[in-house]
Parts: C-alpha cells; structure tokens; sequence
C-alpha cells in the first residue's frame, strides 16, 4: 500500500485505532486456543476438535492444517517475538518434516492417520502449495535452510508434474506417484475439473511468499504469468466474479460464485503484484480489487455478514455464513477503503468483524465457529481440522493490525 494516500477524515482515526487494539487482542485469543487445545501429545497436532474443545486423538492429520498451522504461528512468532509462538511453528514443521514428505516421489502426502503414518498419498497440488506458504513463513521467522530447500523441492516438483506447458496454468491433482488420476476434487463438493480457481489462487499465494525469502527471476516470472491467467481466464470479466472450475482450455464448467473466494482473491492478488513489483500488473490489480470487492459485496446480508455461494444457473442460494469468508471480508473491504477512500468499503469491514463478534465468535470455549446457518444456529461442524484452521481469522487479524498501523 506504499505510496497510496488514505483518507481519515473526521471520526474515522479513533475508530481505526479501536480497530486496531480489537485485533490485536483477537489474534492472543485466537493464538492461545490453538496453543491450548490442539497439541496432541503423541505428536503434532490433533487432527480434530469439536466445538466443545474434545479432540478426537483418532482423527486424520491434513497437511493442509498443518501447513496453515506452520504459517499462522511463524507469522505471529515474527509478529509478537513470543519464543512459544515459535516453538509452535517448530513443532508443526517438524512434523511435516518427518510425516508429510514423500521421500520415494517426492512431494508431500494429502494426508496421515493419527499416528503419523501415510493414509492419502495422493499429490493435490494445493495441499503442495499450502506446505511451500508455510515453509516460506518459516524461514523468514528461522532462516532454517532446510525448510527453504524443502519449499523450493515442492515447487519444483509443482512446476515438473503440474504446469501446463501449452495451456498455462496447473492441473489439480495426481497419483502418488505423479500420474494422471481420475478423481482431483478437492473435496466433494467441488466439481471434477482439471483446472480450478481455488489451487491456483493458493499457487500464487505460495510462489508470493517464497518470493520474499528467494527472490529467483524465473519465480518472479511464474507468479506474473499467474496474475495473467487470472487476469485472462480466471476473472470473469463480465460480472468480477471468479471463475471456479475450467478444463484445460480455460472453458467455464461452472457458474456457481464463492463470494469469500472473490473478496480473499481481491486483495491476495493485488499484494502478489506489489510483491514482485510489476507496476503494470499493480495498476490493474488495484483495479480488480475495487471490482472483485463490489461482486464479493452482492453476497452480503443486511447484518453485514456474508452468505457463502449463489448459484445463478438456478437461483439457488447457499444461505449459510462460514466463518472463513468473514476473516476475509475484514481484509477484502479494508483493502478496498485504501485504494478508494470511499467509507463505504471501510463500513463494510467493521461490519464483517461486527457479525464476527455477535454470532461466530465462540466466547465460552475460544475461537470461532464454522459457520452459522440463516437463522444464526451454529453449524455442528469442527473447530479445528482438516480444513478449519488458524489461517484467515489469524492473517486477518494480523493484515489489519499492519494495516492500520502504517498510517495511524
């Protein structure tokens, strides 16, 4: 945001520092659950926890927790200078260190049971990407050559098995060992596609942050022909919202829209640009995230919270608000306010947080809930897991502190 003058004007500076002060004590509360709650005595950390902090010790380890896990607390490790914090990242590296890698094909496994031993063995590329943007926080708190080396093997490995050499972009998923495989969702809800918005916005985010602590020009080269895909492909030009699942020619499959993906990818996407300083690629950036900011905005409820997915196709609406989206709105709109000056967008921030506090944030036992249905009823869905993690609700927190910090 260097160089882009932000407008205060009468009221806006105080509500910025309550703000400020609100987050900062946010991301103690968030860091001491997971600290608290999550460390599984036989090792790393437990692969579930129900909205009663009541681990299931013997659930599944995801690498995509344990990467977001590594990032979370090497980022706050950096931020706070807590030796705990610290210690935390060491624990979660370690176990990815000797859990996770595959060291016959390389890579690193979707999963592992509770003792550690290989359960999914599959190579999804984002679970790859999410261990290179944990490795990467990583060094920058340790300077610990082996996570760099680590980091740089999966992205090479990405870039061997996963880039596509005529089309651009990568493909979703493979075998173990790096074949062609029928099934690459994800996760069941998502569409059987080759190419999908959601890996390769992670793709990016990874290859950004490996940037900062190995600054290569071929690296510097992938994450601008990223931006170009997403830019070309992946951006719907018509309406800003994001195309989710494509095949290998960029064809839409999809109409569905992700509102927490639009209003994530709105501000993910400009600070890749900064990152690698493309001044071109700044400028429309910055561009697109006012435009993706105001599609993410057409899933907002009345009490400032965001519904989850539309699906125009059918009219239908996902009338549930995941806590993830949220997290993301805070940063999304903010972003939004700082390129604009329009109070509007900043409004919409505060009101993000403000459903936060009122219906997600769990106030008995720490952290917040999955999501909340229309009626505000809680999801019975986990609080830590394979997929609910430290991850946007702490690099929120620790995005707007930053944030606010630079021009108060």
């Amino acid at each position: 945001m260097n160089g882009l003058a932000v407008p205060t004007g009468e009221g806006v500076y105080p509500l910025l520092l309550h703000y400020r002060q609100e987050m900062q004590e946010e991301l103690q509360q968030l860091l001491a659950y997971w600290s608290a709650h999550t460390i599984d005595p036989a090792g790393g950390f437990y692969g579930s926890i129900n909205n009663e902090n009541i681990p299931d010790p013997d659930a599944p380890k995801g690498i995509v927790l344990n990467s977001r896990i590594l990032r979370a607390f090497s980022a706050a490790g950096r931020f706070t200078g807590g030796q705990a914090h610290a210690e935390l990242a060491t624990r979660a590296y370690d176990y990815i260190l000797h859990h996770f890698l595959d060291r016959k094909y390389g890579g690193v496994f979707w999963s592992v049971d509770a003792a550690g031993d290989r359960l999914e063995d599959r190579k999804q590329v984002y679970g790859l990407a999410f261990c290179i943007y944990g490795l990467a926080e990583y060094v920058k708190l340790t300077a610990d050559e082996t996570a760099l080396a680590t980091a740089l093997q999966l992205f090479h490995l990405i870039e061997q098995h996963s880039y596509d050499r005529e089309k651009g972009g990568y493909i979703e998923a493979f075998t173990r060992g790096w074949q062609t495989i029928g099934d690459l969702r994800l996760s069941e809800k998502d569409d059987n596609e080759r190419k999908t918005m959601n890996t390769h916005l992670h793709i990016i985010e990874a290859y950004a942050n490996l940037y900062q602590v190995w600054p290569d020009a071929v690296l510097k080269e992938k994450i601008a022909a990223l931006l170009d895909i997403f830019d070309r492909h992946i951006i719907d030009h018509d309406h800003g919202h994001l195309r989710l699942f494509m095949d290998d020619d960029w064809v839409s499959k999809s109409t569905l829209r992700s509102f927490g993906h639009d209003i994530e990818a709105a501000w993910l996407l400009q600070e890749c640009a900064e990152t690698i300083g493309a001044t071109g690629a700044i400028q429309r950036f910055r561009q697109w995230a006012i435009r993706l900011a105001d599609a993410a905005a057409e899933g907002l409820d009345t009490d400032g919270g965001l519904w989850y997915e539309y699906e125009p196709a059918t009219g239908h609406w996902i009338r549930e608000k995941h806590s993830w989206p949220q997290a993301e709105a805070m940063v999304g709109f903010f972003n939004a306010w700082q390129l604009s000056g329009d109070n509007d967008y900043l409004h919409r921030s505060l009101q993000s947080w403000e459903f936060v506090k009122r219906h997600l944030k769990d106030n008995r036992h720490g952290e917040w809930y999955w999501g909340v249905y229309g009626d505000y009823s809680v999801m019975d869905k986990e609080k830590a897991g394979f997929w609910k993690c430290p991850y946007h609700n702490s690099r929120a927190c620790l995005e707007l502190v930053k944030r606010i910090a630079s021009f108060t």
